[in-house]
């Protein structure tokens, strides 16, 4: 594996903004982001597809005769089999769920070939996962943030409104439906963040031979985020839940994510060996 570091960190960079294009086009049925996602997809493909023919034709070695190897095709094998099926059936739900898979095989594979094979380059890789993993977590943080305090905005203002006070606050406030459609956006785009960088540090902690405990706080109180995070967009979406109601489970969301940063992690040992 005598690839440079950042050929393999372009791979996954383009591969997660194809993730978070397809979760915001499953879930706001966004033409515009689909087609991003798909060219971005793609663009890992040939990427991918190029690593492979080098690998078959120069090295003279077919991709299934090792571990690793078998993830990587497995990987290109679903991004190939996603990209069909994008192009030719409208199924957002089934190619989010594909393409989480498969960049998981694809991160499994790059990290751990990198360990074995790139020395201090694998090494420099592995540890610069774990910071895009801590990164990626405080940017879903932030979009999370964002949605709560349009989700607070939206109460207060409709509690003027329903007292009939504080009319010449209501235009600074914003309107009750952009709020509303505001905080649902910030949520579509924190959940996929939050879900790449859960799945970055589980690779990180297999690839690094780190502790990893999955009952360890942190690791339970991200899950559990995700989890609520999760079950707002399932409420909005599938139950019809908006306004007033939404607004208020996603305050008592974010709690939950207050919970999970400032006391779950002083209780954790998680990033800290």
């Amino acid at each position: 594996m005598e690839e440079s570091k950042w050929l393999y960190e372009i791979i996954l960079i383009i591969y997660g903004l194809s993730l978070v294009g397809y979760f915001i086009e499953f879930i706001q049925n966004n033409r515009k982001a689909s087609r991003i996602a798909f060219w971005l997809l793609s663009m890992v493909w040939l990427l991918q597809t190029v690593f492979l023919l080098r690998q078959i034709f120069i090295e003279r070695s077919f991709p299934v005769l090792t571990l690793y190897d078998g993830l990587s095709f497995y990987a290109w094998v679903l991004i190939s089999l996603s990209l069909i099926l994008s192009k030719f059936y409208r199924v957002q739900f089934m190619l989010f769920f594909i393409n989480l898979l498969g960049f998981f095989i694809l991160l499994l594979s790059i990290s751990n070939r990198a360990t074995e094979y790139m020395q201090a380059q694998g090494i420099e890789l592995v540890h610069e996962m774990l910071i895009t993993h801590i990164t990626l977590a405080f940017i879903s943080y932030g979009f999370f943030t964002i949605s709560f305090i349009f989700s607070l905005m939206y109460l207060v203002q409709y509690r003027f409104l329903k007292r009939k006070k504080g009319f010449r606050w209501v235009w600074r406030i914003g309107d009750l439906s952009q709020l509303d459609q505001l905080s649902f956006k910030a949520v579509t785009v924190g959940v996929p963040l939050l879900t790449i960088a859960i799945i970055l540090g589980v690779a990180w902690a297999y690839a690094a031979n780190a502790e990893f405990y999955w009952f360890d706080l942190k690791t339970i109180g991200s899950i559990l985020v995700l989890i609520v995070y999760t079950l707002y967009l399932l409420l909005r979406l599938g139950k019809g839940y908006q306004g007033r109601a939404i607004s208020v489970y996603n305050s008592a969301a974010f709690l939950v994510l207050l919970i999970n940063f400032f006391l779950f992690s002083n209780l954790s040992n998680f990033h800290l060996q």
